[in-house]
C-alpha cells in the first residue's frame, strides 16, 4: 500500500470518526417553514426553556445515538452506538462510510467501508479491519491521540480535537443559546414521541454577546471552534421531549470543506457506557505507521 494512500486512510478515519461525534453535538435542518415569533418576551421564554434543557441534558451523562453526516465531497456516513460525558468523552460507535473521498480511501486500503471506534478521554481507537491489519503486521486497531489531531487534520485539526473532547448533546443547545434568532418552532413527533422544536441560526461573523444567552467566554470558545472549521453560518434545530431531553438534533451549514449537514437521534439516556482500550498486542499508533511507511518503499 502506498504511503499516500495510507495517510489518506488514517487521516480520513480520524477526521470522519471525530466528525461523527461532533455531529452528535450539533444539529440543523430547514427552519424556514417555521413561523418566527416576534418580541423579546417570546425569545426570553425560549431561552429560559433552553437553559433548563441544557441543565437536564448535562445531568444524565450518557445516551444511545443514531445519525447521519455529510460534508461536501469529503464524507457521507452513518453512525450508531453509545457515548458518555461524565468525565470527558467516552463511547463506542460503528461508522459506516457510504460515500466521499474518505470512503474511497478506506476501500482502497481493502476495507469494507465500516470502522468500529472507541473514544476515551485522551485518545481514540479505530478497528480498520483485517485487510488493513495485514499491511501492518496483523494489528487491527489504530490509536490516535487527540493532541496529534492538529497535524493529522490539517487546518481543521484543532477544531476536530475540540469537538472530540466536547461532543455531548448539550453542545447543540449551546449553539442555539448563542443564536440571536432562537425561537420555539412548534410541536412535532419524533419517531412517535411528542416533541417541541427549537430553531436558530448562528452567523459566526456576528457572534457577539449582544443577543446571546451565553457569557463572553462561552461565545469566544464557540466562535473559535466554528471559525477553525471554516464555518460561516449554521442552522441548528433540536426536538425536545416532555422530560426536557433531546430526541433529535439537525444541523446544516457551510464549511471550508463544503456544505455540511447532520441528523442525530438520541435515546436510552443514562445507558451504561463501558469502554476499554483494545489489547496492546493488537494496537499500533498511527504515527508509528507513518514512520514505518516513510522508512520503507513508497
Amino acid at each position: 500500500m502506498r504511503t499516500s494512500t495510507l495517510r489518506r486512510m488514517g487521516t480520513g478515519a480520524a477526521a470522519a470518526a471525530l466528525l461523527s461525534v461532533a455531529a452528535c453535538s450539533g444539529g440543523g435542518g430547514d427552519a424556514g417553514t417555521a413561523e418566527k415569533p416576534a418580541g423579546d418576551k417570546v425569545r426570553t421564554a425560549s431561552v429560559a426553556a433552553l437553559q433548563q434543557i441544557r441543565t437536564k441534558t448535562g445531568t444524565v451523562r450518557s445516551a444511545r445515538i443514531e445519525g447521519t453526516t455529510e460534508m461536501g465531497g469529503t464524507v457521507s456516513m452513518k453512525q450508531t452506538g453509545t457515548i458518555g460525558w461524565a468525565d470527558g468523552l467516552t463511547g463506542s460507535l460503528t461508522l459506516t462510510y457510504t460515500g466521499g473521498t474518505m470512503a474511497k480511501a478506506l476501500k482502497q486500503g481493502g476495507g469494507d467501508g465500516s470502522v468500529r471506534a472507541r473514544y476515551l478521554q485522551d485518545e481514540y481507537y479505530a478497528d480498520m479491519g483485517e485487510a488493513f491489519a495485514a499491511t501492518i503486521g496483523g494489528k487491527r486497531w489504530v490509536r490516535y491521540a487527540y493532541k496529534d489531531l492538529a497535524e493529522l487534520g490539517g487546518p481543521a485539526g484543532d477544531v476536530l480535537e475540540e469537538q472530540a473532547r466536547n461532543s455531548t448533546p448539550e453542545q447543540g443547545v449551546k449553539a442555539l443559546l448563542a443564536a440571536g434568532d432562537v425561537r420555539k418552532a412548534g410541536q412535532e413527533d419524533v419517531r412517535g414521541v411528542p416533541a417541541t422544536r427549537y430553531s436558530g441560526t448562528v452567523d459566526v461573523a456576528e457572534l457577539t454577546g449582544r443577543n446571546s444567552a451565553l457569557d463572553a467566554g462561552q461565545l469566544a470558545a464557540l466562535k473559535e471552534q466554528l471559525s477553525a472549521a471554516g464555518v460561516t453560518t449554521q442552522t441548528v434545530d433540536i426536538w425536545v421531549g416532555e422530560d426536557d431531553l433531546l430526541l433529535k438534533k439537525t444541523e446544516r451549514g457551510e464549511t471550508a470543506a463544503g456544505a455540511f449537514s447532520s441528523t442525530v437521534f438520541y435515546s436510552d439516556y443514562g445507558t451504561e457506557v463501558s469502554v476499554e482500550k483494545p489489547p496492546a498486542d493488537d494496537t499500533v499508533d498511527f504515527r508509528e505507521i507513518l514512520r514505518q511507511r516513510a522508512a520503507g518503499p513508497s
